[in-house]
């Protein structure tokens, strides 16, 4: 009988050995073009409770770095490595382009599934679908669900040509939205982001809890165009601007939205056992807002990458709930955090360039993050022409690189921007400048001064970190030092893969739908 009793007590301690060895859930929800000032605790008018909640229970990150474009911050999320490593430095994947992030490159969900994790998409994948190879169900992701593309008509869930700008834009029109590999037709007409609620609720639900689950809800919100039910608009009738008051209502869905995909997991008694973070894909851009941050999105000042970033949910360490970060931390560092610190998988193999920050998020571990090459794009230059479409969202023209040779050098000229320790240098043309306030404050920004031709600026971010005081003619030791770092990883960079257009793409040839279009 004793040995009996001690075989039934090691049985319930190994049961709990395994139980507590399981990794905890990963909620991972990144929003679209959500300006830094537009969550309640930078101090927007804009109602986010929801948000506000969670990052008061969790740990905000307020030294967070994104790309300042959506296909380049996806990416690296995915990859945990700069873009001038996987040839996406340029601009972001269109949708009638033969390019997606190269199969060879090792994703966050195929590293969690070695970890036993569930694996689910739901939203905004924008890494390339132009072969099926490409697709998110094909690098890690057991389903999918939403759309391949940058963004499209949140009712319809039909996008016309890839911008304003080609030639082919008013032409083709087609359905951007898939249950795994089937068109789903039957969401038309339906708001993305009760879809998207939907579709992420029924995952909760139906999840195995003693199975660790990965779930990746990449929202259309809040990228143009600017579209929500009208209840959302009528508690902003304050805000005179008509497209910031559409924006404001835009963002209280969203904020709506994710409160009932947490009360899901909640009910689903799953909270407990999640890490659940929030981020940004890059700065707001129209009526989106960064103040008082500099600049926007797809510009290499702060308000451009400077993002809105927390971890929250039941299993964070009680130490770091309800603190503030300002470790220097960017979007790659996800993919090692969360493969290795979080769910304890390795890394073995892999060549990466983001950080595990999961014991330095707890305040166990020196930084090892130094540095951000936030990019260097050799396509763009000081001269390259300034456009700015409020529709295409587009401040910077594109360049197509099927006949560009890239120079063998890293020089000034190129569009660049890197972070060492305090300071940040920018070189060649970074993007507009402004500084944009939101425009029911009733405060008048001032116009930042620049030098004729210049090329090179340098600012102690720490110090100035709204980039006013530009230290370039200061410190031309520090700019040395800096545009050293920038040939150095230069020269570790891959050739930009930004293909032209591609006919076949059209939705028209494909039952109109946008979809695979290469065997």
């Amino acid at each position: 009988m004793p040995s009996l009793q001690m075989f039934v007590v090691l049985l319930v301690c190994c049961s709990l050995a395994l139980v507590a060895a399981k990794p905890p859930h990963i909620v991972f929800i990144l929003a679209d073009d959500y300006g830094y000032h537009d969550i309640g605790y930078h101090g927007t008018v804009i109602k986010t409770p929801t948000l506000d909640s969670l990052a008061a229970q969790g740990t905000k990150l307020e030294n967070y770095y994104v790309q300042p474009i959506c296909s380049p911050t996806r990416s690296q999320l995915m990859t945990g490595r700069y873009q001038i490593h996987t040839g996406l430095q340029h601009f972001v994947i269109v949708a009638d382009q033969e390019n997606c992030v190269p199969v060879s490159e090792v994703m966050l969900p195929q590293k969690l599934k070695e970890q036993n994790y569930s694996t689910h998409l739901v939203g905004k994948w924008h890494l390339g679908f132009y072969k099926k190879e490409c697709l998110p169900q094909n690098r890690g992701f057991d389903t999918a669900f939403g759309y391949l593309s940058g963004c499209g008509d949140y009712w319809t869930h039909h996008r016309a040509g890839p911008m304003p700008s080609f030639p082919t834009a008013d032409h083709w029109l087609g359905l951007d939205f898939m249950d795994n590999e089937r068109p789903a037709w039957e969401y038309v007409g339906n708001y993305s982001a009760f879809v998207f609620r939907d579709r992420a609720n029924k995952i909760i639900r139906e999840h195995d809890a003693s199975k660790p689950m990965f779930l990746y809800l990449a929202l259309q919100s809040v990228h143009n165009p600017l579209q929500v039910p009208e209840q959302y608009i009528t508690p902003y009738q304050f805000i005179a601007n008509a497209n910031r008051r559409t924006h404001a209502g835009m963002i209280a869905c969203m904020d709506e939205i994710i409160g009932q995909v947490v009360d899901q997991l909640k009910a689903s008694k799953l909270w407990d056992d999640t890490i659940l973070i929030f981020s940004t894909d890059n700065g707001g851009i129209a009526a989106g807002i960064n103040w008082p941050l500099r600049g926007e999105k797809n510009t290499l000042w702060e308000g451009g990458m400077r993002g809105n970033g927390f971890i929250s949910g039941g299993a964070l360490p009680a130490s770091v709930r309800g603190t503030v970060s300002r470790q220097l931390m960017h979007v790659s560092d996800w993919f090692p955090t969360l493969v290795q610190g979080v769910a304890g998988g390795n890394l073995e193999g892999l060549s990466l360039d983001g950080y595990n920050q999961w014991q330095t998020i707890q305040g166990k571990q020196v930084n090892q993050r130094k540095e951000i090459l936030h990019n260097i794009d050799p396509l763009i230059s000081a001269n390259s022409r300034i456009m700015m479409d409020e529709e295409s969202e587009m401040p910077l023209q594109p360049i197509f690189s099927n006949n560009m040779q890239m120079p063998s050098t890293y020089n000034t000229s190129m569009r660049a921007a890197l972070r060492v320790g305090d300071w940040k240098i920018l070189t060649g043309n970074p993007g507009i400048g402004m500084y944009h306030t939101p425009p029911e404050a009733n405060i008048r920004a001032i116009v930042p001064l620049e030098k004729p031709n210049q090329k090179i600026w340098l600012f102690n971010i720490t110090a100035d970190p709204y980039e006013k005081n530009d230290l370039s003619d200061a410190h031309p030791e520090i700019v040395d030092m800096m545009i050293g770092k920038l040939k150095a990883y230069y020269n570790t960079s891959v050739p930009v893969r930004f293909p032209d257009p591609s006919p076949e793409s059209n939705p028209a040839l494909h039952l109109g739908i946008w979809g695979p279009w290469v065997n």
